[in-house]
């Protein structure tokens, strides 16, 4: 008898080659599954609800993994504790360094899969376009570069809103779709010389946001016109012209899913049959 774990992380994605595990590399997956090996006494693999790019930090990150009853008690120090797993998420805290955060540990139901139960994922693009903008301090997640017509950004956006096949703004995978339902993309000056760009779909190709991005700041730049990603979008190509914003200004912020576990079941199976 096993026990479904979701982990809510969080970490700065500085020292991170990425998410997913790589022979010689230090990834948040390596360090999170050497850490849980290290406490269950065996290997743990987890699932993730999106892998994030090298440099890419995360505030809402979810992933899951299995637990028989006896492991859980025996986190728990005790053979009572039923579904107590929260000492899981100290114990992994007291060994991952401290740019990985555990913030949760929680007992779900079988039907919950922390990729294919998710609604949509959301990420926070943060730019600095003016001088006296460049805080020092923000540097590590946030995009310095020249200043930008912000309203111009927002006017591109609503064409790529709903379901298209977005491979003009992806790096395709062998076999992976490239469809996937944009949300919301929403482009705003939060003061003097900052803007961020808030991404939110069901699920996103492999540098998706970071493309985006960089075309709404080709854009801003008034290299573009504001019509122009949207006809980039409609060719399926990606010009020259639509940079890959850099990683380190990118946070996945927020994963939802349905309130229950049948409907998380059913969101799992419907996702796997459309990816």
């Amino acid at each position: 008898m096993s026990v479904r774990v979701r982990l809510d992380l969080a970490y700065d994605g500085a020292g991170f080659h990425g998410w997913a595990a790589q022979t010689g590399q230090r990834t948040v997956q390596g360090e999170l599954e050497a850490a849980l090996a290290r406490i269950i006494r065996r290997p743990a693999p987890v699932t993730v609800a999106g892998r994030t790019d090298a440099g890419v930090h995360a505030l809402g990150q979810v992933a899951h993994l299995d637990l028989a009853v006896a492991e859980v008690a025996r986190l728990a120090g005790r053979s009572d504790a039923g579904l107590a797993v929260e000492p899981l998420a100290r114990r992994l805290n007291a060994v991952l360094a401290n740019d990985l955060r555990v913030i949760a540990a929680t007992p779900v139901g079988e039907g919950f899969d922390a990729r294919f139960s998710a609604l949509w994922r959301r990420y926070r693009y943060r730019i600095a376009d003016q001088a006296f903008a460049h805080d020092p301090l923000e540097r590590g997640r946030t995009w310095w570069t020249r200043p930008l017509d912000a309203a111009a950004m927002a006017a591109s956006a609503p064409p790529l809103l709903g379901e298209h096949d977005f491979a003009a703004f992806c790096v395709p995978r062998q076999g992976a779709s490239t469809v996937r339902e944009l949300m919301e993309l929403e482009v705003q000056r939060i003061g003097p010389g900052r803007i961020d760009i808030c991404v939110r779909a069901d699920a996103f190709c492999h540098h998706m946001v970071r493309f985006l991005t960089g075309a709404l700041a080709a854009v801003g730049a008034g290299r573009q016109d504001p019509a122009w990603p949207a006809l980039v979008l409609a060719s399926a190509h990606r010009p020259s012209q639509v940079q890959l914003a850099p990683a380190h200004g990118l946070t996945l912020e927020q994963v939802a899913y349905p309130p229950t576990d049948p409907l998380q079941a059913a969101q799992a199976h419907l996702s796997r049959r459309r990816r």
